[in-house]
């Protein structure tokens, strides 16, 4: 038994053998008692600290139901756990307005219909308290050990409020200061509905000094430091039907904002951009079991969805060099400074995924390349944008995603100086460079180019640049020549080289199509004097 009750109490044989009837507060015999106190004082609460279970024999009360009231009052203010009135000596029944009173104050009254000795009620419930207050320090010993060990080890934050969720059973939430839900945790499957209105619910829970019950909902609230200044706080949420917030619940949450704030004295901070990349994650792979469960959790993150239109971006920045300040926090800083509400996060070591939420009366356009620009400015002209289309619901978010990469896939580094790239962009040198990986077009090209490739190398020719010429003026024989400075006949005589070595004859439009595919897949490729990007012919 982690802590002991009215209900608790009243189950006892000992109270149980006085007939004891609950006449006010039935809704709140799941009170805590935190001791038992005997009194015939009509001014009691001096005596009192709150969670006493007071019991009386009604000798003192007043006949006044003013003065009544008042002795009601004191209980009630000082936060008694309940009142028990034994009846025979001065009631033969409760009084109406002791039982109004302590309605009126939402105040367990239990009468005793026989009486009972109070000597061994207090023995009785005393040792059990006892009991469970040294079952509670054994248990704060158990939980400490088990965050001390995940601090040493560094665990990562979502392994602290998942600890706490399986200790006490509840739903747990990691928030920052501005009520965006960093992590939520829950010991069973997860629960989609514990986010629902997450920002306006918990903004009614205000903050206390350490780990208590706070807000209308009757959330456990506990702060998390960042080096002595308010970095968030732990939430957990009570079960509905379940019982209500106990010592034990308290002291577990107290022990995982303890460990969240060593771990952010120890570890990387970034909790706020790991939720960011963990959400974008799972809509680009659209863990979710619903629609719902993937809304809820993206507007726990402050991310607006009903009415806005939803632009993925992924940003590859493979090839700008590592300074102090990454791609990802960069457009974590600025984004919110401007105003645009988006998650940022990252999406692989080289890959940063961005999720804009605009209104959709608005462009999408002038933000996109905004930020494009913004970011080839502070991290080079390396770095790729690439923009997805635009969606109006949640779930449409990943197939828009898996589009951006695919494009951010077919852009290579240095393409010019476009702020961003979408899907019109891809023609067929950015579709080769997508596929550059890939054998089987590296196979091609050299079943089309590679005598002509190896007889360049061995003869220091260059008929490859010419066969490149030849192509770019689309069979035009004279701009070719022109272009390569060379008279017409020594032109006609390099192409008559070309076809000996291919086995192809130029003249055909399907052969100059096959080739014009092989030397632009050899240029996305860096071959034989190749761009190793995208190159136009």
């Amino acid at each position: 038994m982690p802590f002991l009750t009215v209900a608790d109490v009243l189950r006892l044989p000992v109270i149980a053998a006085g007939l004891p009837r609950v006449a006010a507060g039935e809704d709140q015999l799941s009170r805590t008692v935190r001791w038992v106190h005997v009194t015939e004082l009509l001014d009691p609460a001096s005596f009192l600290e709150g969670g006493e279970l007071v019991l009386t024999t009604g000798m003192p009360h007043p006949a006044d139901p003013t003065q009544l009231r008042g002795y009601v009052d004191q209980l009630a203010d000082v936060g008694v756990a309940g009142l028990v009135v034994e009846l025979g000596r001065r009631y033969q029944h409760a009084p109406q307005e002791l039982v109004t009173a302590c309605r009126e104050r939402d105040l367990p009254l239990i009468v005793l219909a026989r009486g009972v000795r109070f000597i061994e009620v207090t023995q009785t419930v005393h040792a059990l308290i006892l009991d469970a207050q040294g079952e509670l320090l054994r248990r704060a010993q158990q939980v400490r050990e088990l965050f001390t060990s995940l601090t040493l080890r560094g665990a990562d934050p979502e392994e602290f409020v998942q600890a706490a969720a399986d200790l006490t059973g509840c739903p747990v939430v990691l928030e920052n200061l501005i009520h965006h839900a960093v992590i939520c945790r829950t010991a069973g499957p997860p629960d989609g509905q514990v986010l629902e209105a997450w920002p306006r619910r918990s903004r009614t829970a205000p903050t206390p000094d350490r780990a208590a019950a706070s807000g209308p909902e009757g959330w456990l609230v506990a702060p998390v430091e960042d080096r002595g200044r308010r970095w968030g706080r732990l939430i957990m949420l009570p079960h509905v039907s379940g019982p209500p917030i106990g010592p034990e619940q308290t002291m577990i949450l107290e022990q995982a904002a303890t460990a969240l704030t060593l771990a952010r004295l120890t570890g990387k901070p970034e909790w706020d951009r790991r939720a960011h990349s963990s959400v974008l994650l799972d809509l680009l792979h659209w863990r979710y079991r619903s629609r719902t469960e993937a809304r809820l959790r993206a507007e726990a993150l402050g991310l607006p969805t009903t009415g806005h239109r939803l632009v993925p971006v992924v940003i590859d920045h493979a090839d700008t060099a590592d300074g102090d300040t990454t791609v990802t926090g960069h457009l974590a800083t600025e984004l919110p400074i401007s105003g645009v509400k988006a998650l940022v996060g990252d999406l692989s070591e080289h890959r940063t995924g961005l999720l804009l939420a605009l209104a959709r009366a608005s462009a999408w356009q002038p933000v996109v390349e905004r930020v494009g620009r913004d970011l080839r400015g502070a991290f080079g002209e390396g770095l790729v944008v690439a923009v997805g289309p635009g969606v109006t619901e949640l779930s449409q978010v990943t197939r828009s995603f898996r589009e951006a990469e695919q494009i951010a896939d077919a852009i290579g580094p240095g393409t010019g100086d476009r702020p961003f790239h979408v899907a019109s962009d891809i023609g067929l040198p950015e579709l080769l460079y997508s596929l550059r990986d890939d054998v089987r077009v590296q196979r091609y090209v050299e079943q089309q180019l590679g005598r002509l490739v190896q007889h360049d190398a061995r003869h220091g020719s260059d008929l490859l640049s010419t066969l490149r010429e030849y192509l770019v003026a689309a069979g035009n024989k004279s701009i070719a020549a022109k272009h390569v400075g060379l008279s017409r006949q020594a032109f006609y005589q390099r192409l008559r080289t070309i076809e000996r070595l291919l086995g192809n004859d130029l003249e055909s439009g399907a052969h100059r199509t096959q080739l014009h595919v092989a030397v632009t897949a050899l240029d996305v490729l860096g071959g034989a004097g190749g761009t190793a990007r995208p190159a136009s012919l």
